[in-house]
């Protein structure tokens, strides 16, 4: 059972914790891969200095079947953990570095993931998105 995914985001949709942040545009279903490839080539970036925080949790399960394998005999097993992200979710924040650095360190990220998104500070956190 997939699920769906419709609507905006209305539980972390505000910049909590840092001063910049990455918030998703579209809907999608982000991977713990790609949340893992973004947190290092965000780290590589700002050279391990500030602060960053994960907003996304991939806590959703998807099960796969292996490949060539005949219908029937149950469910396969979990292939992958995902979470289903709305417009409007805060991914990524960061803070004590400067912001010209950040928004570097923000675009790198932004191309490991896998539905558009924008990059945006405390002064215009107030939209939804």
């Amino acid at each position: 059972m997939k699920g769906r995914n419709r609507g905006k985001s209305f539980n972390g949709n505000k910049i909590e914790f840092g001063d910049i942040a990455v918030k998703a545009v579209t809907a999608g279903r982000i991977d713990s891969r790609q949340i893992e490839a973004a947190r290092i080539t965000m780290t590589r970036k700002i050279s391990r200095t500030g602060k960053t925080w994960i907003r996304v949790f991939p806590d959703k399960p998807l099960t796969a079947k292996p490949l060539e394998t005949r219908m029937g005999k149950g469910k396969g097993p979990v292939d992958r953990w995902v979470m289903n992200v709305k417009p409007g979710r805060i991914i990524f924040e960061m803070a004590g570095v400067n912001e010209e650095l950040a928004r570097e360190a923000f675009t790198l990220a932004i191309h490991k993931m896998p539905f558009k998104c924008k990059i945006i500070t405390l002064k215009d956190s107030n939209e939804i998105y």
